[in-house]
Formats: C-alpha cells, structure tokens, sequence
C-alpha cells in the first residue's frame, strides 16, 4: 500500500478530542498505540471534563468549554499542523479549531462525530441528530438545566444502563466500568453564541481537508446519520468502520489507531 512505507518515515503529532460528558481518559489505547507508533500526542479535557477543576455544569459558553483545544492548536509552533481527530460532540470543537486555525491542521478526523455544516449554525447538526428521540430513548441518563434560570441550558449525563445498551455495547467490559466511572455531566450549549451563529465559513473551516470515519454499528447516532453529516461538506472522504459502536477507541482501538495513522499518512502536508 502506497502509504504503508510513508508511515516508517513520518511522524505526526495526533490531537485527540474528547466526545460529551468523556475526558482525554477515553482515548488510553489509541494514545497508547500512537505513541507506541513514533507520533506524538496531545489530549486536552475540554473545560469541566475529565480531570480539569471546575464542575461542567458551570462552564459559561462553549468558547470556553472548547478553550484547551483551541490554545492547544494555537500554541503550535509557526509551519507545524497536527492531525485533529474528535469523538462524538467534540467534533463542535474540532470545527470552531478549524475555522480559527485551518492552518495549523493537515486533516481533520471525525470518529461518529458531530459534523457541523459551513453556513449554518453547530446547533443544526443537534438538533438533526435529535429527530424522533423521545425520552425514553435516553433511557436513564439525566437531563437536567443550568445557567441562567430566564433562559436556562440543558445539561446531561450518561445513565450506566443507557451506556451499556446504546454507547459501550461491543466495547470490552472493562471499558464500561471505566467509563460508568469517570463519566460527568456537562452542558449541551444549546443557547450559546457560538453554537447559534454564523462562525463556520466555506473559506476557512470548509478548506480544511477532512474524513468522516463511520462507526458502523453506533447504537446512539445511526451510521445513514453519521453518513448524512458528512455530505453537508463536500470533499469529505468517508471511511466505515466495521463492528465500531459508539466507543470506537475500546470497541475497536486496534483498528482505528491503524486507520488514524492511515489517514495522516494519507493528508500528510505537501502531499
């Protein structure tokens, strides 16, 4: 394979980007088997996630949620780019990245993430992926509200029964029990600035080069949605991966860690 050999002579610098309620915890074995691979790797808790202080819940907007990442890009030295790869909701923060930086990125990877349309508002993505999800679909997570009473946000935290049937279903038992652990409540963002406006140009966050990759058996966001958000941008490159739940770094680490450094290769800059 033509990027096999490329793979022995570069090394890349992977930024892993957490998905909701989550921390940089959640990416122990693809961390593990970069860094094993030669590459470098950086792991940010957005604000109020993993082991960052502060409760999620309090996090004042989405801008400051999303803040670890975007210095983190910032903070790349002048000509370097990383290869940015987000789970789930962080794949919000990965597009704001985008927009701010698209620069500093050589590829952007999102694993059955959310992927924001240019042109529209990070809020639309939401509210397709919540189409026909009743409350009981959530089954015993806990939806509840914060910030200003007037016009409150919603908040929400995986339930353990919810996990094992909609989120962890093919991931290793112990990755459960992991994640029923560490998991914390955070904020949707559902009333934000950011998240409501028009902040995601064609000309920046659109001129990024980017690959969708497919979770094919996502118990919480369907693959045909996975796949719808993917056609919003055009020249987004579509890679599925087989018997992936929502989890794909426990249900199927060993595969994506190959399919990451894959795609880096691939999107290597100049290439």
């Amino acid at each position: 394979m033509e990027g096999g050999e490329k793979q022995h002579h570069h090394h890349h610098h992977f930024v892993l980007i957490h998905g909701v309620c989550h921390g940089a915890w959640s990416w122990y074995r693809v961390a593990t088997a970069l860094e094993a691979a030669g590459h470098r790797v950086t792991a940010p808790d957005m604000a109020g996630c993993g082991a960052s202080p502060g409760r999620g819940e309090e996090v004042a907007s989405f801008e400051d949620y999303s803040r670890p990442l975007l210095d983190a890009v910032a903070a790349l030295p002048e000509g370097e780019q990383a290869v940015l790869v987000a789970h789930s909701f962080g794949g919000q923060s990965l597009a704001l990245a985008m927009e701010r930086h698209p620069e500093k990125v050589s590829v952007a990877v999102f694993v059955t993430a959310t992927m924001p349309a240019a042109g529209k508002p990070m809020t639309y993505a939401f509210k397709q992926l919540s189409q026909g999800k009743g409350p009981d679909f959530f089954m015993d997570c806990a939806l509840g509200s914060a910030g200003d009473p007037r016009n409150p946000d919603k908040t929400f935290l995986f339930g353990p029964k919810y996990m094992a049937r909609r989120v962890y279903q093919l991931s290793p038992p112990e990755d459960l029990t992991l994640g029923i652990a560490m998991v914390r409540p955070s904020r949707r963002f559902l009333n934000d600035d950011t998240m409501n406006g028009d902040v995601l140009t064609a000309a920046r966050y659109g001129a990024v080069r980017r690959v969708y990759v497919v979770a094919e058996e996502d118990e919480w966001k369907p693959a045909e949605m996975q796949r719808l958000m993917a056609s919003w941008n055009p020249g987004t490159e579509v890679m599925g991966l087989q018997g992936a739940d929502h989890m794909p770094m426990f249900s199927k680490s060993r595969e994506l860690s190959e399919l990451l450094m894959v795609i880096a290769n691939k999107y290597y800059p100049g290439i």
